[in-house]
């Protein structure tokens, strides 16, 4: 169908004319309207199934087939334009337009020459191809000029035709013309010229007469122009497009003061052409002619053609007026959508961030709580590694002193031997007596003097404290509590005697006389009610807490 329209259309007009066709559904009904309507239109034939075709938009529409409904609407506008209904047909063209703009939005970046996505690209060209069309015949150059733009974007995606890119270049070149802006009607004219593939086609031919056109135009003379276009006309393989360049050859003759050669011209494009505009153009040169030549008869036989055939400009200003509102109607149609389409993006960008920013917040707090709970960790770890580190200092210490406490022991027990041998050598018995009872007091004054370089000075007698209240949930305060009347020194010999230490032992380690040490110690058993030892006293103390 694309590639064979003739073929393709026979095909369809005999199948559509068989039994078999009337087995179609209503869809396959209608759209094989649309197909023969396009077939028409590709074959340069007047659409003559246009019923059926106005049914087909109405179904199409009905089923909200982006691309169907625009290809139905396209062919009724093509219908529309065929019966000279300017205002209908462009407004199905829009219609096919907003179509497919609404179904694909952003074809035209989505699309590319690798991957068309099913000839959008084509169709989306072709639309705005027959628009400018449209527009330029109603010289209306503005928005002619706008859509040749958008027709040509969307043939350097998918050409309508080999070409076809070539073509609209070319267009925009009358365009640019027309309105007498001549250095962008060249830069087309070039780009034109650049892309055309051959020069065996009618566009080669157009864009050569154009050359000549403008040529003149900046030259405002010369037999260059004419001559070129002389050539195009000989070339031309139909009367119709010959007499288009006659047309134009006539015009340069008309501004050269040539009337003679512009009038041969000018009349056989009155005479022969089929164009109703052409030739009330050509009518108006030639009534201007004779009457120069005072050929009274001969201008008014062509000013009554001109009359007879005139359009009434209050209905040409209507039409152009309907369509510029039209066309303006679509163009605020596209910058709304535009300004949706941006807010939408804003908005999904504005989620993108959100969400990113969730994840990285998300992301930094479970980072914070690994690393508090790290560090909280290693706390615990420190606390565990020091509390075991003192511990084991402690048992060192104990173990140490216990150590010094045995050879003081030993030394006492043979100093005691030796007393009890001289005693037994014949020392009076009132000695030996003395002896015994000056025992204790001995050994204090021995482990003063063995003990003197390990005595307790305020800040080991402070750290001891401490140790007994780490290790032994906070003995001093709760033995404070259990017992007011105990005082500082008090508390510091319990901790001592909950060591297991003697009044010797104590009375070494403080450098106090073994006296005051006794005295102390029966204070203390007054104090706590009891006889036993204090050792066992305090470590009963101790687990009793325990236990409550």
């Amino acid at each position: 169908m694309w590639h064979q329209p003739d073929s393709a259309l026979a095909v369809m007009m005999e199948f559509a004319a068989s039994p078999e066709a009337d087995s179609l559904d209503v869809f396959e009904g209608h759209y094989c309207q649309v197909l023969i309507a396009e077939l028409l239109y590709k074959n340069d034939y007047a659409q003559s199934n246009r019923t059926e075709v106005l049914k087909a938009v109405g179904y199409f529409d009905s089923i909200d087939d982006g691309f169907l409904a625009a290809r139905a609407h396209y062919m009724n506008g093509v219908g529309f334009y065929e019966r000279d209904s300017v205002v209908a047909a462009c407004g199905e063209y829009l219609k096919a337009l907003e179509i497919m703009e609404t179904h694909f939005p952003n074809v035209e970046t989505v699309c590319t020459p690798s991957l068309p996505i099913a000839h959008l690209p084509r169709f989306m060209a072709l639309t705005y191809g027959r628009l400018g069309d449209l527009f330029s015949k109603q010289y209306m150059q503005e928005p002619a000029i706008i859509c040749y733009k958008k027709a040509l974007i969307f043939n350097s995606i998918e050409p309508t035709s080999p070409n076809g890119t070539a073509k609209t270049w070319s267009l925009l070149t009358k365009q640019y013309y027309k309105i007498n802006q001549l250095d962008s009607a060249k830069y087309c004219l070039d780009e034109s010229l650049r892309l055309l593939y051959d020069t065996n086609n009618m566009i080669y031919r157009d864009l050569i007469s154009l050359s000549a056109v403008v040529y003149f135009d900046e030259n405002r003379g010369g037999e260059e122009p004419v001559n070129d276009l002389k050539r195009m006309a000989v070339q031309s393989p139909t009367e119709d497009e010959k007499l288009t360049r006659y047309n134009t050859i006539a015009n340069i003759y008309y501004l050269t003061n040539q009337y003679d050669s512009a009038l041969v011209y000018f009349t056989q494009v009155f005479e022969n052409k089929g164009d109703a505009a052409m030739k009330r153009s050509a009518a108006r040169f030639l009534r201007d002619i004779y009457q120069s030549r005072g050929d009274t008869l001969m201008a008014t036989q062509y000013a009554v053609y001109q009359v007879e055939n005139a359009v009434s400009q209050a209905e040409s200003n209507a039409q152009v007026s309907q369509l510029n509102e039209l066309f303006q109607q679509h163009l605020q149609w596209e910058q709304e959508r535009a300004e949706a389409e941006r807010q939408q993006a804003a908005r999904q960008r504005r989620n993108r961030m959100i969400v990113v920013v969730s994840v990285l917040v998300a992301v930094a707090a479970l980072l914070a709580w690994l690393l508090i709970r790290r560090r909280i960790k290693q706390q615990r770890d420190m606390a565990s590694q020091q509390m075991e580190a003192e511990r084991e200092a402690h048992r060192l210490e104990k173990a140490s002193m216990s150590g010094r406490l045995k050879r003081s022991n030993q030394e006492l027990r043979e100093l005691k031997d030796q007393m009890r041998q001289q005693a037994g050598n014949g020392a009076p018995k009132q000695e030996a007596q003395a002896v015994s009872f000056n025992e204790g007091q001995f050994k204090a004054q021995m482990d003063c003097k063995l003990y003197q370089d390990y005595a307790l000075g305020k800040e080991q007698v402070m750290a001891l404290r401490e140790a007994a209240d780490r290790h032994f949930g906070q003995f001093t305060s709760r033995l404070a509590k259990a017992y007011p009347e105990l005082t500082r020194g008090d508390l510091d010999y319990c901790c001592l005697y909950l060591l297991g230490l003697s009044d010797a032992d104590i009375s070494a380690l403080m450098q106090r006389a073994y006296n005051t040490v006794s005295e102390r110690s029966r204070k203390l058993k007054g104090v706590f009610g009891s006889e036993e030892p204090l050792s066992v006293t305090l470590r009963g103390f101790v687990g009793e807490s325990a236990s409550n």
